[in-house]
């Protein structure tokens, strides 16, 4: 991004039951902007859902005059589920996620057991990004990076001086994403870090997740300087092979997130919940044993 280009405007929005931060970049100049990675707030044990997270995000839209261009998975989530289908209903935006979503579709289909006829093609986004692929909101550019590891579809968005890299990095005090979900690879993950950490040093990281770490306040933004030099797995690893028994042994300690079986099945789908069946109910399918270890 040049001095003349635009800074975009971000806003994080935090949904506390699953950490996870959504955010809205907009156009400073023509007050377009694109959403990226929505909740879909869901109740597991109450099997209801509800759009507080997705409608907080429209009342920021409506009050910022914003007009929205994109709505944009980093990848299928694991931990909550998208909103992207019902933004889309109400603003008539595309939706959009990384191409190698194709990959992930295959393996939980599989999972699921899901019809012969589902599609994994990616045809339930408007449209699906190839590494390296550019894309506009307003006058931003926006650059669209392959970031596998945490799993095989994960993507970093870099909208001018702002890179949004999900489950990549975390906060400096928090490391970086598990990558012990099928399909998730330790060395991958590595050296999609590397290429995040090629960027200027003064690009704006704006992470996917945040859980406190020590009690603090959630935080999401950090710089490519700041993680290059404090993040903790970056700093007590100088390989790639350290890396990877580093991010191994501690993914070894982690249960399987809550809303994993629950969520997945939806994001695949690009957000939209099963059909209903006879009875106007919708379901959801959850596979048993599919993990080799408990969930608590």
């Amino acid at each position: 991004m040049s001095k003349l280009d635009p800074r975009p405007i971000v806003q994080g929005f935090y949904e506390a039951c699953s950490g996870s931060i959504q955010y809205v970049v907009a156009c400073p100049v023509t007050r377009r902007c694109a959403i990226i990675d929505p909740v879909l707030d869901f109740d597991e044990k109450a099997g209801a859902t509800a759009t507080r997270s997705a409608d907080a995000i429209l009342a920021h839209v409506d009050e910022q005059g914003l007009t929205v261009d994109w709505i944009v998975d980093t990848h299928p989530h694991a931990d909550h589920l998208s909103a992207a289908r019902y933004l889309k209903e109400a603003t008539d935006a595309p939706t959009a996620t990384g191409a190698r979503v194709v990959d992930v579709q295959a393996l939980w289909k599989h999972i699921y057991n899901l019809p012969a006829d589902f599609p994994t093609d990616g045809s339930q986004w408007d449209k699906t990004f190839d590494d390296g692929e550019t894309f506009r909101i307003g006058e931003l550019d926006a650059r669209v990076m392959h970031s596998p590891g945490h799993t095989l579809a994960s993507i970093t968005v870099v909208v001018g001086d702002a890179a949004f890299v999900h489950d990549t990095f975390f906060m400096p005090d928090s490391g970086t994403a598990r990558c012990d979900f099928p399909g998730g690879d330790a060395a991958r993950l590595w050296r999609s870090l590397q290429r995040i950490l090629a960027l200027p040093d003064d690009t704006r990281v704006f992470t996917g997740h945040d859980y406190g770490q020590g009690g603090r306040e959630p935080l999401w933004e950090s710089t490519v300087a700041e993680q290059r030099a404090t993040n903790t797995h970056i700093v007590a690893a100088g390989t790639e092979d350290e890396f990877v028994a580093i991010r191994k042994a501690r993914d070894a300690t982690l249960p399987m997130p809550k809303l994993i079986l629950h969520a997945l099945q939806v994001n695949i789908r690009g957000g939209r919940l099963p059909d209903p069946e006879a009875n106007g109910r919708r379901y959801l399918k959850i596979p048993l044993d599919a993990f080799g270890r408990s969930a608590s």
